[in-house]
């Protein structure tokens, strides 16, 4: 009889945090969620608003777990007991998640208040976790109203939304609201060490700060990202895997192309594109990297402190100090500004090639500018 497999967890799943002390980047919330715990002043309604893969769900569940658990409610949930590892596994009877975007019509919420009347089949809390809430309909919002103003004793809600400017504000005052903040690169290069050298995986810290600074502050994006990246590699993970997987930018090509754009080299930087279109790079996405690159430019011409460059990887500071001297900050700010147009411009159009072209010229043919002080100065 052939062994039986394991099969394969992705990265999100296996390593999703478990316990309130897991959480990475939302302190804050998990601090004030512990202490109402510990305190017995729990709320019987929360919205938890942030973009995606911040941990809103996540925390969901680990405040069920807090509040279910035989040994509390506790501030740190035990994650050993039945009611812990039921709500792990998704299969707690007391513990109900809900898809807002599926469920989002009035005589889904007429269901929801009948059962939130009956006691829990076992556990001390009913809890119900509706994700995505802010795609409720408005008939749907006003059916929940006095449902949530006035719950059983026994019942706690927890929303979780992308969007919270979407759900009416009847609603919002009857919950606490915390807002998840995006996770930090460091922070999300610190956890993807920890969970690279429990998988075996061989990434260096460089490595591991360009896949998270691709992630946009998003965790599970992160943890997506990488999984990726050893799966192309298969091995040892090389930066020119990670820039083929990931679609980034090349350092030495934003480096190129700003050269190009200092030296006023405006042939060089038309045959630049070229070959970014003949290698397959995709022009939006690169415009993109050419933004953040400049505006990476500016605030070191402005800070003189690579610290506030906190979203690069650390090998891309050396070569952002080095070309911030080749530029005044008039010409930057002009710089950014004509990028920000051609980003927003080239969202929209079917010609992102001829857009880039005009704009790199356009850069390489910026006039001097004599600040306002050096005039007075000469005057």
């Amino acid at each position: 009889m052939d062994d039986i497999v394991t099969p394969y967890r992705v990265s999100a799943l296996k390593w999703r945090p478990q316990t309130f002390k897991d959480i990475v980047g939302q302190d804050h919330v998990c601090a004030t969620l512990q202490n109402a715990l510990r305190s017995g002043r729990v709320a019987h309604a929360y919205l938890f608003a942030g973009t995606r893969g911040v941990g809103k769900t996540t925390t969901a569940r680990v405040l069920a777990k807090a509040l279910n658990c035989f040994e509390g409610p506790a501030p740190e949930p035990c994650d050993a007991c039945a009611s812990c590892i039921e709500i792990r596994e998704g299969r707690a009877i007391d513990v109900v998640e809900i898809d807002g975007a599926s469920n989002r019509g009035i005589d889904q919420v007429r269901e929801l208040r009948e059962r939130v009347r009956y006691a829990p089949a076992r556990d001390r809390h009913k809890i119900y976790v509706i994700d995505e809430v802010h795609m409720l309909t408005e008939p749907a919002f006003n059916a929940l109203l006095k449902t949530l103003e006035e719950p059983p004793k026994h019942v706690v809600f927890v929303f979780a939304t992308t969007d919270p400017r979407k759900i009416p504000i009847t609603i919002l005052s009857r919950c606490q609201r915390f807002d998840f903040k995006r996770i930090s690169a460091d922070r999300i290069a610190s956890q993807l060490s920890i969970i690279a050298s429990q998988e075996g995986m061989k990434l260096s810290e460089s490595q591991l700060e360009m896949i998270a600074a691709c992630s946009d502050g998003s965790m599970r994006d992160a943890e997506s990202l990488l999984d990726q990246v050893v799966a192309y590699s298969g091995g040892d993970v090389t930066d020119e895997a990670i820039t083929t997987v990931l679609g980034l930018v090349p350092r030495d090509v934003l480096c190129s192309f700003t050269e190009r754009v200092a030296e006023r080299d405006a042939a060089g930087l038309l045959a630049l594109v070229h070959d970014l279109v003949q290698y397959g790079h995709d022009l939006a996405g690169f415009s993109t990297e050419l933004l953040r690159w400049f505006r990476s430019i500016l605030v070191f011409k402005i800070c003189g402190d690579s610290s506030f460059l906190t979203d690069m990887p650390a090998s891309y500071v050396e070569a952002v100090e080095q070309l911030s001297s080749r530029f005044s900050l008039e010409h930057l700010q002009q710089h950014c500004s004509l990028l920000c147009q051609m980003c927003e411009e080239i969202r929209r159009s079917s010609h992102p090639r001829y857009l880039l072209e005009v704009t790199g010229v356009r850069l390489t043919c910026v006039p001097s500018v004599v600040s306002l002080a050096d005039v007075l100065v000469r005057l």
